[in-house]
């Protein structure tokens, strides 16, 4: 799959056109040319990798926040099986920007529960771009609380840039349906974990980040805030790429460096190129660091599993001198 549509990809755009362009020549005409597209290949992967190795904190983020990596759905579709999705909050209404049901992992029911952004137009309007409104969240804290009744294991997966912001959503609540997630998610008796696939942004990716484990694909970003809202508030200007730059790397929202800060548990690495580049290769990595952290989890009490969680999350902003 040709990756080369984010700015800082654009050195391999003129390859992966002559290599295709090489290809159908070849169809055309009948050629031999593997000879002539081995080293061709070679140069375009080994630019990828460089490329990859050596990626900004603001690079990080166009990659996190890519209309072509895999969503909830793409992974619900690849790790699990016997997927049932369920639907709505029983108050207000269903949010498509929640995507929630039972499926099977491995041979295991787990209840999951993520942000869903669209691909087009028609499918962000639908999704509402990922950002939830409050019935959202509320139809998560249902679904959360009903996984508690038959003991199930909770798997969520973070991908937004926030929660929604309108009035509407002020109106019915948004800051308390998210408080209540936070306070419910620390308190239920089976294991809970969440991976960040994309971008987690603010309390809207908090209110599913409550979690015993807290994994992350290697380029997604976790935040108070999202970057130009940090540059415009800390130098009064979110749009140039100096001071999103600046910010990006001020806010440590990397999965590295929030491994490095016991933010997160575990970093599931990513195909050479980004998730964009193989949904397969990407769904196989995540599939398996679940099963190995689920097979953990299940091992621990109920009480204890609580207990544990607590103390993971006073733990962080503690500084030692």
């Amino acid at each position: 799959m040709a990756t080369a549509s984010l700015d800082f990809e654009k050195p391999l755009v003129e390859l992966e056109r002559r290599i295709d362009e090489l290809r159908q020549l070849a169809d055309d005409r009948d050629f031999d040319v593997q000879a002539e597209l081995e080293p061709l290949e070679r140069k375009l992967a080994d630019m990828r990798s460089e490329i990859y190795r050596n990626l900004t904190p603001l690079q990080r983020v166009q990659v996190a926040r890519s209309a072509r990596r895999p969503f909830t759905q793409d992974y619900i579709d690849r790790c699990f099986t016997d997927w049932i999705e369920l639907h709505g909050d029983r108050q207000f209404r269903d949010d498509g920007a929640i995507v929630a049901g039972w499926a099977r992992l491995d041979d295991e029911t787990v209840m999951v529960i993520g942000q869903q952004r669209g691909r087009d137009t028609k499918e962000n309007l639908r999704r509402n771009f990922g950002m939830p409104h409050p019935e959202g969240y509320r139809k998560a804290l249902r679904l959360m609380k009903l996984a508690e009744k038959f003991q199930v294991p909770i798997i969520t997966l973070i991908d937004t840039p926030g929660a929604w912001p309108g009035i509407g959503a002020e109106e019915r609540g948004q800051s308390e349906a998210i408080a209540r997630n936070l306070i419910e998610m620390a308190a239920l008796q089976v294991p809970i974990i969440a991976t960040v696939i994309g971008e987690g942004g603010s309390g809207g990716a908090l209110a599913l980040g409550v979690a015993d484990r807290l994994l992350m694909l290697e380029n997604s970003v976790y935040s108070v805030i999202s970057v130009e809202g940090c540059a415009a508030i800390l130098w009064k200007d979110g749009k140039s790429p100096e001071m999103r730059e600046k910010a990006a790397g001020a806010l440590r929202i990397t999965a590295p460096e929030l491994f490095e800060l016991r933010v997160v548990d575990e970093v599931i690495p990513e195909p050479t190129g980004g998730a964009h580049a193989d949904h397969e290769a990407t769904a196989k990595n995540v599939r398996e660091v679940l099963l190995k952290h689920l097979d953990e989890l299940r091992r621990l009490k109920p009480e204890k599993l609580v207990r544990r969680r607590r103390e993971k999350f006073l733990k962080m902003g503690r500084f030692v001198g």
